[in-house]
């Protein structure tokens, strides 16, 4: 696949992807078509080398994985991993907001902040809702459904600079006060039944007419500004949500590119959801998922020992960590370290850090400079200023729950966290042949 193509195809997925939910449910539908067979995770596993599988918890992880002819416990695995969740504004459970003519009779709804967003470019932008729905049948039975509004419902509208003077030199943001949305005018909440709007939504966007009432949600805000190519080169990919489903349509490709040698490679791609808020649930990286899969793979693949095998299997694998670094930002260059500000369109990064906030260490990076020497893509390193904190990923996560060797890497970005991230338009598809080569080595 060519550059453009990837590209377009990652505009595509961003696009179709909102929330993690529908993030999973597209690289679901991806792999599938590409033959990877879908297993449930409560079914008897009846696996065979060669074949190409995939399986999803709570609707937004999900695990990929291909089979060699060997045993896993000889050759290891070659594992990549992201996250498909974002910082956002999520939809609290009793939504609607009262209204009263001290505050213009405006339809709010209530929302809380979802992980570390840059809060300030929320507002006055066009937004819609997307996420998954919980309800009940007519007949007493439990269903669920992903929802997608797509067109613009909502704004979060700034105060004036007339009536906030030192709104550009001193202005802080209240979640619980500054961020609930603007989605209509009316005369009191008793106007607007939330519950009657959910399940119009799932007669018009699923066909579903069976609904007698609406039990949970998990609904999010997103900008509904579309991905696309920026600059007067198309240097840049601007859009929500590139930290982290940029990283996983990489892995996604990476992995679906490897058609070399399926009888000899054993390789994974797992996406988890919940990093931006700790990685702590059963589907997070701090969870059980990936353990588990793997260790039900060796179970049917590798001889001897069980539990030794499942050792021997991690201590013979690789996993990549793919997580978006900090490129160095023109107006804000004092805030890298000299020697290790990552530039847009140069390349992947190597992340390090000495308090193991990355899991990247000399044998890693060693190996993975030497797949970017192969693959002919040039490669960068990037280490926190010394007097400021560091971020992390699901890599030290995995590496300390598995004990499996790993690397910290990425694609510098411009504005992580913020509603709209920028990207170069190279990075990606560099990444993703270096990915495609460690797949298959």
């Amino acid at each position: 696949m060519d550059k453009h193509s990837f590209n377009q195809g990652l505009l595509q997925f961003l696009q179709q992807s909102p929330t993690p939910f529908h993030a999973v449910t597209t690289m679901q539908s991806t792999l599938h078509t590409a033959g990877f067979e879908l297993l449930q995770e409560e079914d008897t596993w009846h696996l065979k080398p060669g074949g190409r599988y995939l399986v999803q918890r709570n609707g937004s992880s999900v695990i990929a994985f291909t089979l060699g002819s060997g045993d896993p416990a000889e050759s290891g695995f070659r594992m990549s991993g992201a996250h498909t969740d974002s910082p956002c504004l999520k939809l609290k459970p009793n939504a609607v907001m009262p209204t009263s003519p001290q505050t213009g009779n405006a339809l709010q709804f209530a929302v809380e902040v979802y992980g570390g967003a840059l809060l300030a470019p929320w507002f006055d932008r066009d937004l819609s809702l997307a996420g998954r729905v919980e309800y009940r049948r007519s007949d007493g039975s439990l269903g669920s459904a992903l929802l997608d509004w797509q067109r613009p419902l909502a704004t979060v509208p700034s105060l004036a600079i007339h009536l906030d003077r030192e709104a550009n030199s001193n202005r802080t943001i209240n979640a619980q006060k500054d961020l609930p949305p603007v989605l209509a005018l009316q005369a009191s909440a008793a106007d607007f039944d939330f519950n009657r709007w959910i399940i119009d939504a799932l007669s018009a966007q699923q066909s579903i007419d069976d609904v007698d009432s609406v039990l949970a949600h998990e609904l999010y805000f997103y900008d509904t500004q579309a991905p696309a190519m920026v600059g007067l080169h198309e240097d840049f990919i601007a859009s929500a949500r590139l930290d982290n489903l940029l990283s996983c349509y990489v892995g996604q490709q990476a992995l679906l590119a490897d058609d070399s040698t399926q009888a000899e490679n054993f390789a994974l791609l797992v996406c988890n959801d919940h990093e931006e808020v700790g990685s702590n649930s059963s589907c997070g990286a701090q969870g059980p998922f990936l353990r588990s899969v793997l260790a039900r793979i060796s179970a049917q693949l590798s001889a001897g020992d069980a539990p030794e095998a499942v050792e021997r299997m991690i201590r013979r694998s690789l996993f990549l960590s793919i997580d978006n670094a900090h490129g160095l930002h023109p107006n804000f260059a004092d805030k890298h370290d000299n020697n290790h500000g990552p530039l847009l369109n140069q390349g992947p990064v190597i992340k390090v850090n000495a308090n193991q906030r990355y899991a990247t260490n000399s044998r890693t990076t060693a190996l993975f400079k030497s797949l970017c020497v192969q693959s002919e893509v040039p490669v960068q390193s990037f280490v926190v200023r010394s007097d400021m904190g560091c971020g992390s990923t699901i890599g030290p996560i995995t590496a300390a729950g598995l004990g499996v060797e790993t690397i910290d890497i990425g694609v510098p970005t411009y504005g992580m966290h913020s509603i709209r991230e920028l990207a170069g338009s190279d990075d990606a598809w560099y990444l993703a042949r270096v990915v495609k080569r460690f797949f298959q080595s």
